[in-house]
């Protein structure tokens, strides 16, 4: 509204300069005014829409249900509750809903008073990650501790699974050669481990499930084929709920978790291996002031406690 009255006055003041000088100025004079008075107005318009403003309401982006981190980020910053052995989702309803780490960092990154989750190792320069309890969300910090919000990547496998070469692709990921594609993506490698000796099968893989752990299985896959091309493996990324039941049906050879395997997952014969220790980063967009939350002012928003920014910054 300030925007349209400041053009409004603008245009009175161009005409009444007009009419008090008389008809003596040329074409090229007038289009000249008029194009100093839109660059003006452009110039206003801008800083206005750069001033962030603690007063708005906090858009609070989540994931779909079925995903592993909207599992494991509810999970570590307790936004859920405990009736008997059932686990309560408290997330607002007032959140919307994203069906991948993608669509999760475009939302956020287009719009300047969002908040989202994401994997770590899948952060760019598009968005913010906030410090929580004071700690950067680094691969660094993860491994050391300082920074808590953290969940494990699994992959899970039938116990009885008959496929070599989904087999020898699950010894690669396990490999010092898989693992040093494991950290060269800014995921924590897992210890001990050994060369990779594969035995050159061929065949078709299908993997799929977590599309957090969708990108560094890309490179795993990249990696791998290098190595033995005679394997085709197919990657399908849906979310951790849908790896698991995908796999225990046999849709798929390899599933992917970015969260623990629960019971009933493991009573219908599949077996977890953890490739790799992931952080969930808290972000923001690039033009918020927010730096830093705490776990507890991250509930609160979640949880639809807080509605605007200033309830949980000063």
């Amino acid at each position: 509204m300030r925007m349209k009255k400041f053009i409004a006055v603008l245009s009175m003041v161009s005409m009444f300069t007009i009419a008090a000088t008389g008809c003596t100025g040329n074409a090229s004079e007038d289009k000249s005014a008029d194009a100093t008075a839109d660059t003006k107005a452009e110039q206003t318009e801008e800083n206005v829409s750069s001033d962030w403003d603690s007063s708005n309401d906090i858009t609070i982006v989540s994931r779909e249900d079925g995903s592993g981190t909207r599992g494991a980020f509810i999970e570590l910053f307790g936004i859920e509750e405990k009736n008997g052995d059932e686990k309560i989702d408290m997330t607002t309803q007032e959140a919307q809903i994203t069906n991948s780490t993608s669509v999760m960092m475009t939302t956020v990154a287009g719009d300047e008073y969002a908040i989202g989750y994401i994997s770590l190792g899948s952060l760019d320069d598009s968005v913010k990650a906030l410090k929580i309890d004071g700690a950067k969300a680094t691969a660094e910090n993860v491994k050391s501790g300082d920074y808590k919000v953290s969940r494990p990547f699994n992959i899970a496998t039938k116990e009885e699974m008959d496929n070599e070469a989904a087999q020898d692709f699950v010894n690669f990921i396990m490999s010092e050669e898989g693992q040093k594609v494991i950290e060269d993506n800014h995921y924590i490698a897992v210890d001990d481990v050994k060369p990779f000796e594969g035995t050159n099968p061929s065949g078709k893989v299908v993997v799929g499930g977590s599309s957090s752990i969708s990108p560094v299985m890309e490179k795993l896959i990249e990696a791998y084929k290098a190595i033995n091309p005679k394997v085709e493996i197919e990657l399908q990324a849906t979310d951790s709920t849908t790896g698991m039941t995908s796999t225990i049906d046999g849709s798929y050879d390899i599933g992917m978790a970015s969260r623990e395997l629960k019971d009933t997952e493991l009573s219908e014969g599949l077996k977890a291996t953890v490739i790799a220790t992931d952080g969930i980063a808290v972000i923001v967009n690039k033009n918020s002031t927010v730096d830093e939350l705490s776990s507890e002012q991250i509930k609160s928003i979640y949880t639809g406690e807080a509605l605007a920014w200033d309830e949980v910054i000063e």
